[in-house]
């Protein structure tokens, strides 16, 4: 009985020390992560979903039609998309979050919708529809002509760019936040919807310019 009481002692001035060691290092961890602010928890958490949604929209297989091509090409698009709405969440929420916690929740409405942009992905879908489309009878209409043009548009004003535009307008006009990055943003998301508005403008033109027909072309060259 002595010896192994003996054993037994022995065994906890053993693991005494490693008990110490290991609760140490949880204490450490545990002051690490609460010395991390909360703005950054978000802005992490934030960027850990935009990376998982590019990331596995790249190892799922490809649905829809989708080919390498354009699937490569989409990527690339959600990358830069990406950036754009981290950037307005990281900035606009610190312009606001001391001073009204309801633009807060319209602020994160808004980055809510301009995820829409990632399972849906519209234009590369009615890009293939057009390449279909090429192979058989074409369409006179102007949806049918140019309707990877207007869906981007339609994703530029009403899904990303817009929505952006007119909450960094609030943020200055209502709160009186003015720095060079809210500026610089804003005047970029101005100046994308305006560009897209000119777009939509000149294909309307083309679509209404007068074309000749083939028919017309071939007796006027013989002539």
């Amino acid at each position: 009985m002595r010896a192994e009481r003996r054993r037994s002692l022995r065994a906890l001035s053993h693991n005494k020390p490693i008990a110490l060691l290991s609760n140490a290092v949880y204490q450490n961890i545990g002051d690490m992560v609460s010395n991390i602010c909360q703005n950054n928890w978000i802005l992490g958490l934030h960027q850990i979903l935009l990376i998982l949604l590019i990331i596995g929209k790249w190892l799922l297989p490809l649905g829809g039609g989708l080919s390498r091509d354009q699937l490569s090409q989409l990527l690339l698009v959600f990358v830069g998309t990406a950036a754009d709405i981290l950037e307005f969440t990281s900035e606009t929420l610190d312009d606001v979050k001391d001073n009204s916690p309801h633009v807060v929740y319209i602020i994160l409405a808004v980055w809510t919708w301009s995820m829409l942009q990632f399972p849906c992905h519209l234009c590369v879908v009615r890009s293939m529809s057009n390449e279909a489309a090429d192979e058989g009878i074409q369409e006179d209409s102007f949806w049918s002509k140019h309707s990877t043009d207007l869906w981007s548009i339609v994703e530029t004003l009403f899904i990303q760019d817009g929505p952006f535009l007119v909450v960094r307008l609030t943020v200055m006009t209502c709160f009186g936040v003015f720095h060079q990055m809210l500026v610089f943003f804003a005047f970029k998301n101005f100046l994308v919807v305006i560009l897209n508005v000119y777009r939509l403008f000149v294909l309307y033109l083309d679509f209404k310019s007068p074309r000749r027909s083939p028919v017309a072309g071939s007796t006027q060259s013989r002539i």
